[in-house]
């Protein structure tokens, strides 16, 4: 069986951006659930749908792990 090694894992500053501003947005709709403001969720909910775009943007945009950037900048370490 041939194996294939895949060492990005997701790796990419598209999916950076993209976990990291989904993260804010849970925080936020966290603490909005446990102060029982549905104002501050519905802005939780906003900020996370906001990762997702950027996420998708910055892929297409060549930020991604198959992306034209990505690829340039390898082996930087």
């Amino acid at each position: 069986m041939a194996e294939h090694h895949d060492d990005d894992h997701g790796n990419s500053v598209a999916a950076w951006a993209m976990v990291g501003i989904l993260l804010v947005g849970a925080a936020v709709m966290s603490l909005a659930v446990a102060l029982g403001s549905i104002p501050m969720f519905v802005v939780g909910l906003v900020i996370a749908i906001l990762g997702l775009v950027v996420g998708k943007v910055l892929a297409l945009a060549g930020y991604g792990v198959d992306g034209a950037i990505s690829r340039r900048d390898t082996n930087v370490s």
